[in-house]
């Protein structure tokens, strides 16, 4: 067995996450994480490892405790303390937004509602895009997180944990190899079945390096190639952007018919705007305090829009 610690930059309040189901996949009960941890399967650079890991819930002095019971070598830890990383965005350091940001009128009150938030991802681009490929266009979250379950299922490594089986994400060599039909009796339309597999050779061939995009290429430089990759939009590549390690993020302009689509849209309305008649030096200015943090504050207006939504609905 080996645990460990891993401290995150403060403010960091990850107990906010857990009202956030989309954060969360198929095998995750966010009401029993607070008391039994949050498990999940860690990519390391050869295995997946299971691993369990606790909040300390102390925003100024954030540390996760990580469990796995595996035997893990000081270079294994370190690979899995870069997946994790990513996954609770630790390395993440919003304290100059914070100064930054707290006079913008919509912005600012949330700063202080969701003190120490910082956005979830999975643990690699990869991942992120796989559930994001299986999920769009399926409004029932429930049902679109379990496809992706069986899909990890047929072709990722299977672990162990408390007796239980759970399947790790599949990695490009096992999602290269497999039949779009046969992901189609999973769930995903066969269509969906083929943007995996494409994504996966088009990785394993060198023709996508999703680690130079996911760490290195600018938001600009992220969306204009992700967006090209077979299965993914302009609204996917602009979701995608928000999962990486960085607080950058850029909104280009999607339009339909005239009027704004995606996160420009519902960035312009939060500020009161049309749309439809906001020009680029308009929307600039809209979030004009938003400039290095671009990624972090969406996130915070996102977490905002699904606490509130689940109040309406009294949940």
């Amino acid at each position: 067995m080996s645990s460990w610690t891993l401290k995150s930059i403060p403010p960091h309040d990850w107990f906010i996450c857990l009202d956030i189901d989309n954060y969360f996949d198929h095998e995750h009960n966010p009401e029993t994480i607070f008391e039994e941890g949050f498990t999940r399967p860690i990519p390391l650079d050869d295995r997946d490892v299971m691993a369990t890991i606790f909040f300390n819930g102390d925003p100024e002095k954030p540390e996760f405790h990580v469990e796995s019971a595996e035997d893990l070598s000081k270079d294994e830890i370190k690979q899995a303390n870069r997946a994790l990383a990513r996954i609770f965005g630790t390395n993440i350091d919003l304290r100059p937004f914070y100064d930054q940001a707290e006079k913008d009128p919509v912005l600012g009150p949330k700063l202080t509602e969701f003190y120490g938030l910082k956005r979830m991802s999975r643990a690699t681009l990869m991942e992120d895009m796989v559930n994001r490929i299986i999920q769009m266009q399926l409004s029932h979250k429930p049902t679109a997180r379990k496809m992706v379950w069986k899909v990890r299922e047929a072709y990722g490594t299977h672990l162990v944990h408390e007796g239980k089986t759970v399947p790790a994400w599949p990695r490009p060599f096992q999602l290269a190899k497999a039949d779009p039909a046969q992901i189609r009796k999973m769930g995903p339309t066969l269509r969906k079945g083929e943007y995996l597999v494409g994504l996966a050779q088009d990785m394993l061939s060198g023709e996508v390096d999703l680690e130079y995009l996911d760490r290195e290429a600018t938001p600009q430089e992220f969306y204009d190639r992700i967006s090209t990759i077979r299965g993914i939009g302009p609204t996917s590549a602009q979701d995608l952007m928000l999962f990486r390690e960085s607080t950058e993020a850029v909104f280009p302009s999607n339009k339909s018919k005239g009027e704004e689509k995606g996160l420009r849209k519902w960035i312009i309305m939060s500020y009161g705007g049309d749309p439809s008649d906001t020009s680029g030096k308009e929307f600039q200015k809209m979030i004009s305090k938003w400039n290095g943090y671009e990624a972090a504050a969406i996130e915070f207006l996102f977490v905002n829009w699904v606490i509130s939504y689940k109040k309406k609905k009294g949940k």
